[in-house]
């Protein structure tokens, strides 16, 4: 980092700024901004600055990031920048707060403050200083001046500290002293220079010498071409081709007149060629559409082969092109070699191929060689292909070489000013290439970012002209993005560039090398300019040069003011003792020399502001016409449709018309504007009276925005209540959880009853809800009976025996191993009246591993006494016979497994000792047959309405039998009954605590009667590993919340258009808006996460809590964790509990129970009645109504749902607000359809289908072969015409089964789904809101799409490609994006990508997603070919891993908290690899069917053996 140090004479103006308001004039090159830098330093050490933001302010782009860097380089502070190319949306709020308040300094372009100023994300009084870099552009309606009258509108005492920095304060040297207090008035500051320090200043900033330089006239003619490229091309100007040739003329000679008949011909070249190239490439795009089935097209069989037209017959013929496009292609074409060294463009074929023969196929799906992607910059230095003689050049750029070759240095620098782009841009081209020139300079343009000139219709026209739509084009002359500006500056400050033709971005802050020769190649106009470029000559040896024409006096004259009047100009700011300085803004002296139109001071005296009261937001004159812009711009538009434009006209009283696509009354759409003085004021102020009217209509929000949010981080939802920050919760969830399972001081009863007998009690202290449950064919419920009262001196004793015999039971029954800690529930057997039986427990305590004993046991004891061998603790066994006629010694019979043995001893004897000790095998007594009975430890149920044959059914599987010595077993004391109940106790409890939750999330929420399974079923997350969790209900309710959202912001905002609400219900439904609702409402208290550990009992009290104080107060909640996105899932999945349950009414009340963004819990017909008066219904629409079954109430809604914004007046609306509401219908209705259909789906599999069903290419294909809505939509654009009925015959002959899994290769026009949605919509209107009405309806219409509607469908191409990658264990594939056509600046190419080697593409279709699906389809079948030399195997040298299945039982933790990260994109391999294996596992997503809740006998060996060991530990304790 390079260390500045101040110089006396920046110490000085540093001193005087820390005292007042003040604008430093200094030249170019002496450190404005470094004193800039010490005032920041030493501002926010201020106590007053604390918590405030310093703002610097540039006037161009170029200038954000070079002096953010520097700002960066010299402080610690927090910088951040600012401006338009900036990824933060106007409409972002919640950011653009976040960004102020974590930063100290923010560097920004002065339209974008004002912006955030106006729209009230910042005020003025939270900014402690404003510096404003070349502050004398703070005048007139430039966004210096509007932030200044901001400024002015804040009380003084909270204003913030100004700086200004300019090298040329005054603009008109005629009134030097009214131009200097107009800026100081402006800037509420005052103009100082150094005046202490002069001597050092002017060593720093040293003058250049001026020189003149003349050159002759142009002559009217030249020795070049003959015909030259524009006489030939005037041949064949038409009407035809939407070229602007006017303009282009008047730029031809402009250029002509500035540089010579060459650079005239080189600008009509290159700004030509891509208008041609755009123009063939739409005729070639729409030719590819005629083509025929594009499943025919691409699929692997047909791969670069030309189809057949729709009848199979013969090719289709290529669309005519206009002769004189033709004839204007081949003309370029010949001048190519003159004018550009690149390879001809693969369009200009079109214009060349025989009108007879088709366009190969290969043009269409190309596997040409890789295109530079849109990022990727061209070389600064560009040049053109022949030598250029100066007999083809202006005596103008005559002179310049001469003046260039006689300052040449091997050092040498310097920089040409021109005014135009153009100039700019040829002149560049050729220098290089002057003889006189070549090898001495390297040079390049260095111009602004705006658009260039002239313009056709964007994107087609409306179908008006023969022809003409179709070869409409654009302007495709910019200015130089910010990355190829920042690139050509470094390039000429490392030396690879020396010199520059620039335009006046060049004049002003730009960090460039000081120069060794600046010149003004045209004139001088205003002083500004004369100082700033001369600022960029300011070494003692620099030189600059001023062109000026023989005999053009008034441009001499004008320079030779400037010059003589700049040290007098100078001494007016430089001697001023202590100035008086305006303490507001006033009329003054705003203008500069030679400007034509002013602003009038009537025009500024009637301006007024109009500021929201509730957000401060404040509408100017300067603001409006932006805002409506803005509004305009997010109009939905398809490819066939012009964007919706405003449309100004008159002139002193202006007139401003909105496009038809606005949802206004006929009224709002056309404004009229007062009379003003010119033309520029009098269009200002009709479009502030037309915002000031739209906000009222709520058009724009208090914010002055037409969308509040930008990607759903709005801070308010659709009603305008403010979101809490979710920022600050943690990924993973400490929550506390309602849970039953507690003491207390009040202990109730509940009795176990399986298969209608009473088998046991089970006491806690919270009253469990009454369950039923079914499991294995046996019937469980539970029941509360009543309160449990110990005597106040046997409490606590029978709370011992309690546990102690609840402990034993379960150790021996559920989990095979001891339990340690407090246990919240207790398991009791019951007398014949239903008591406890304490005597029954005491014997379980007195002897918990049973006794010896067997003196009383017999025959009525078979297959009910319970026993257990002591050589293997913990494995329940039940008494089958006695076997009196063996013993240990007998000799086991032929074919048993003893038989392997001599004896029954031998046997045992091996079979059960250990190395920690021998096997007991008494030899004494009989033998024993018994039984083994399984353990069922798990938790795992299904409710009621959801069971299957195994839970129905009891099992039919014969118990295991074995023999074992008598005296080796223990009788056990528990009773068949009530082990069968510790058997189905973790159900019990498991359910138990599910209602709990369930009714209690009901009672404290609000939410209305959901049954209580689909409650619990919203409610439980992935993590629990049980057999139903709440991911279906999560897709389902997904639906539901798009439906009943859009259904308000439809109604709300009935002036807002399908841009507008789409943005409205994004801030609504996004994740971030619905974990801030269920933070709100506390959610995360009714979430079930636990799993089931099968040898772990969960309901204890914690360790480490005392079990005194649960006794004292009953504690309802335990601590758990989870991720917190599971608020946000279980949100939708209790939408779609509730629609399950009943249907949008009650989903309308759990929505407001919830706090969603739905209005209120009235149901939709009553708050949307439609009028009684019914409207006819027009003849046209007579035969859609009866295919539809719906017959329409009001007939103007069906117009409207089918008419396109093509056709769309002033006296009718079109579709698209029909569109958006149908769209969330279709997509409800069939996610319905198939949760009914499919109840063992998984989410994943329901989403891939319901995706399939509402596709483009689906509806389309209902709308034509269904309804035949293609006959009746409402269009006026003949390309669109056009395209549908292109589209109709191969549409009319899909099968259903075609459209569902070939779908993704279809791209008919987006207007046939959307006059199907548009149309349900209507329905849905028309019906007064009758969902279920609607519904039907939609089924009809798409029976034969949903009858073949499954699950189990073929993945589309790029999933698949991602799950073949991801099974076979690679992770270094992706996308990549890239152009088929260099001149059209767009993406339209996919590549796949394969250890860095290019294995398929770039594959170019007619759109993106349709090359990526095509090539990935590609890519998938060349890599598992063995035959293929790039195939994956000799490819990828990847860890290759088989994927295992998801472990039941893995760490419920460890996938709660395993998310996708942010912003993943499959065009990097990191994101490919990990988007494959989200894929991938959802692949393996568990079977709800799987049974996996019993041991089997391995585990249940497995547990015995560990528990024999502890158990035997226990005994000698």
């Amino acid at each position: 980092m390079e260390v500045f140090m101040p110089r006396k004479y920046q110490e000085e103006i540093f001193i005087r700024a820390q005292s007042s308001n003040i604008i430093a004039a200094l030249d170019t090159g002496s450190g404005k901004t470094y004193i800039s830098v010490l005032l920041i330093k030493w501002i926010v050490l201020q106590p007053h600055a604390r918590g405030k933001v310093v703002v610097f302010l540039v006037p161009k782009v170029a200038l954000v990031e070079q002096q953010a860097s520097f700002i960066s380089s010299q402080t610690p502070l927090r910088v951040r920048k600012f401006h338009g190319r900036l990824d933060l949306e106007l409409s972002d709020r919640a950011n653009w707060k976040a960004a102020f308040e974590g930063a100290d300094v923010v560097v920004m372009t002065a339209q974008i403050f004002l912006n955030v100023l106006t729209h009230s994300h910042w005020s003025i009084d939270k900014v402690s200083l404003i510096i404003f870099d070349e502050c004398h552009h703070t005048r007139k309606n430039h966004a210096y001046n509007g932030i200044m009258r901001e400024y002015f509108q804040v009380d003084p005492a909270e204003r913030p500290k100004i700086f200004g920095m300019t090298a040329s304060p005054i603009w008109n040297p005629k009134d030097a002293e009214g131009s200097l207090q107009t800026l100081e008035r402006n800037l509420d500051a005052t103009v100082i220079a150094v005046r202490e320090h002069v001597s050092e200043l002017l060593e720093n900033s040293p003058r250049p010498v001026e020189l003149i330089k003349e050159y002759y006239p142009p002559p009217d003619h030249y020795l070049y071409l003959n015909p030259n490229l524009w006489d030939t091309l005037s041949y064949f100007r038409s009407d035809d081709v939407d070229i602007p040739w006017d303009k282009l003329l008047m730029k031809y000679h402009v250029t002509r007149n500035s540089l010579g008949p060459y650079c005239a011909d080189l600008f009509i070249y290159h700004d030509l060629r891509p208008r041609i190239s755009q123009i063939l490439y739409q005729i070639e795009t729409s030719w590819k559409e005629q083509l025929g089935d594009p499943l025919s097209l691409y699929d692997d069989e047909n791969y670069g082969f030309a189809p057949m037209d729709v009848d199979g017959a013969v090719n289709m013929p290529k669309p005519p092109v206009p002769v004189d496009l033709e004839q204007i292609d081949a003309i370029l074409t010949d001048f190519q070699p003159w004018f550009d060294s690149s390879p001809p463009s693969h369009s200009s074929s079109l214009s060349r191929s025989s009108s007879s023969s088709p366009i190969p196929t290969s043009t269409i799906v190309s596997s040409t060689p890789m295109a530079p992607t849109s990022h990727q910059l061209p070389t600064a230095q560009s040049t053109v292909p022949v030598t250029v003689p100066l007999a083809w050049c202006s005596p103008k750029v005559k002179a310049l070489t001469e003046v260039l070759l006689e300052y040449h240095t091997s050092t040498f620098h310097g920089i040409v000013f021109v005014e135009q782009r153009q100039v700019a841009a040829c002149l560049a081209k050729i220098l290089g290439n002057v003889p006189e020139l070549r090898g001495k300079i390297r040079c390049a343009e260095l111009v602004g970012h705006g658009g260039g000139h002239g313009s056709g219709r964007q994107n087609g026209g409306s179908g008006g002209g023969k022809g003409k739509a179709a070869v409409s084009v654009r302007a495709d002359v910019k200015g130089m993005g910010l990355a190829r500006q920042q690139d050509t500056v470094r390039m000429f400050r490392e030396g690879e560039l020396n010199l520059l033709i620039a335009t006046s971005v060049a004049e002003e802050g730009l960090d460039f090398p000081a120069c060794d020769l600046v010149i003004r190649f045209d004139p001088l106009h205003h002083m500004v300019g004369y100082v700033q470029s001369r600022g960029r000559a300011r070494t003692k040896s620099s030189s600059f040069v001023i062109m000026v024409q023989a005999g053009h006096t008034a441009h001499l004259s004008r320079y030779t003011m400037f010059q003589s009047s700049e040290p007098e100009l100078k001494r007016v700011y430089q001697t001023r003792e202590g100035p008086t300085r305006p303490t507001s803004p006033g009329m003054s002296s705003d203008s500069e020399e030679g400007e034509l139109e002013e602003d009038d001071p009537e025009d500024l005296a009637v301006r007024e502001r109009y500021i929201v009261p509730s957000t401060g937001a404040v509408l100017t004159y300067g603001s409006a016409i932006g805002l409506i812009n803005y509004l305009c711009s997010l109009i939905p538009h398809d490819a066939y449709t012009p964007p919706p434009t405003p449309k100004y006209s008159g002139d002193y009283a202006a007139v401003l018309e909105l496009p038809a696509s606005l949802p206004l009354p006929i009224d709002k759409l056309v404004y009229r504007g007062p009379p003003r003085h010119s033309k520029r004021e009098a269009k200002r102020a009709v479009a502030f009276l037309a915002v000031k009217t739209l906000h009222k209509l709520d058009v724009f929000d208090d914010y002055l925005l037409p969308i509040t949010g930008s990607k759903g981080r709005s801070e308010h939802d659709a009603d305008g209540r403010r979101l809490v920050d979710v920022s600050s919760i943690p990924e993973v969830l400490d929550v506390q959880v309602r849970d039953p399972w507690t003491l207390g001081p009040r202990l109730r009863m509940h009795v176990i009853t399986i298969d209608g007998i009473d088998c046991a009690g089970l006491v806690t202290g919270t009253e469990l809800p009454a369950l039923e449950l079914m499991s294995e064919g046996h019937t469980i419920s539970l029941r509360c009976t009543d309160e449990l009262v110990f005597d106040a001196d046997e409490e606590l004793e029978k709370l011992r025996m309690l546990e102690d015999y609840t402990k034993a039971g379960l150790w021996f029954c559920v989990t095979g191993r001891p339990i340690t800690l407090p246990i919240t529930c207790f398991v009791v057997p019951l007398t014949e009246h239903n008591c406890i039986d304490f005597e029954a427990m005491q014997r379980v305590i007195d002897e918990p591993y049973g006794t010896y004993d067997w003196t009383s046991v017999t025959e009525a004891d078979y297959d009910r006494l319970m026993v257990m061998n002591c050589n293997q603790y913990g494995r329940a066994l039940i008494l089958h016979n006695i076997r009196k006629d063996l013993t240990a010694r007998s000799v086991p019979p032929p074919g048993s497994r003893e038989a392997t043995h001599a004896t029954y001893e031998d046997y045992f004897m091996e079979r059960w000792t250990r190395k920690t000790r021998e096997a007991f095998v008494p030899t004494d007594c009989p033998l024993i047959e018994v039984l083994s009975v399984p353990r069922r430890p798990s938790g795992l149920y299904r409710p009621m309405g959801r069971l299957l044959d195994v839970d129905a059914f009891r099992t039919q599987t014969a118990p295991i039998g074995s023999i074992v010595p008598q005296g080796a077993c223990r009788r056990m004391h528990f009773s068949d009954r009530v082990y069968r109940a510790f058997l189905f106790l973790p159900r019990i409890c498991r359910r138990a605590t599910d209602l709990y939750r369930a009714r209690e999330a009901r009672f404290q929420l609000g939410l209305p009667p959901i049954t209580d399974d689909l409650l619990i079923e919203g409610t439980a997350l992935p993590t629990t590993n049980a057999k139903w969790n709440n991911q279906r209900l999560e897709t389902l309710g997904d639906s539901v919340l798009k439906l009943v959202t859009t259904v308000h912001v439809m109604n709300k905002y009935p002036h807002r258009h399908e841009g507008q609400l789409s943005q409205l219900r994004q801030s609504s439904v996004s994740n971030r808006t619905l974990l801030a609702r269920a933070t709100e409402i506390g959610l995360e208290r009714f979430l079930t996460s636990e799993g089931h550990n099968v040898h772990i009992w969960r309901y204890t009290i914690p360790e480490g809590e005392d079990v005194l104080t649960q006794m004292l107060n009953s504690c309802h909640a335990v601590q758990r964790s989870f991720a917190r996105r599971s608020l946000q899932d279980c949100m939708e999945a209790t939408l779609g509990a509730a629609f399950s349950t009943g249907g949008i009414e009650m989903a309308l009340r759990a929505g407001d129970a919830l706090g969603v963004s739905i209005g209120n819990a009235i149901p939709w017909g009553l708050r949307f009645s439609r009028p009684p008066e019914s409207s006819p219904v027009p003849p046209l629409f007579s035969e859609l109504q009866v295919v539809m079954g719906y017959e329409f109430h009001r007939g103007e809604l069906l117009v409207e749902a089918v008419t396109h914004p093509s056709f769309a007046t002033s006296s009718g609306a079109s579709y698209q607000r029909m569109e958006f509401l149908g769209d969330a219908v279709i997509d409800l209705v069939v996610m319905r359809h198939l949760f009914q259909k499919f109840p063992e789906a998984t989410s994943g599999q329901l989403s891939a289908a319901r995706s399939r069903a509402v596709c483009g290419p689906t509806l389309a294909s209902i709308a034509v072969k269904r309804l035949g809505l293609h006959k009746h939509l409402l269009i006026n654009n003949a390309e669109l015409s056009t395209a549908i009925n292109r589209h109709v015959p191969l549409l009319e002959t899909l099968m259903p089964e075609d459209v569902i899994v070939k779908g993704w290769k279809y791209d008919p026009p987006k207007a046939l789904s959307d006059v199907l949605e548009s149309l349900i919509g209507a329905v849905l209107i028309d019906s007064a809101y009758n969902f279920e009405r609607t519904a039907a309806v939609v089924e009809v219409v798409m029976s034969d799409i949903l009858d073949v509607l499954t699950t189990n469908l073929p993945r589309d191409p790029v999933s698949e490609l991602m799950v073949w990658a991801a099974t076979a264990g690679c992770k270094r594939i992706a996308f990549q994006k890239s152009q088929s056509n260099m001149e059209l600046r767009r993406n339209d190419s996919i590549s796949v990508v394969v250890h860095d080697v290019v294995v398929v593409g770039p594959v170019t279709a007619t759109n993106l997603s349709l090359s990526k699906g095509l090539a990935a389809e590609r890519a998938r079948n060349l890599l598992s070919d063995p035959n293929f030399e790039m195939n994956l195997a000799r490819l990828c040298d990847c860890v290759k891993a088989i994927p295992e299945r998801p472990s039941q039982a893995e760490d419920p933790m460890e996938s709660a908290v395993e998310e996708t990260p942010p912003s993943l994109s499959d065009e990097t391999e990191e994101g490919f690899a990990t988007l494959a294996k989200r894929k991938l596992d959802e692949n393996f997503a568990p079977n709800e069917s799987e049974d996996v809740d019993v041991e089997d006998a391995e585990d249940a060996e497995d547990a015995d053996e560990a528990g024999s060991e502890r158990g035997e530990d226990a005994m000698e304790e």
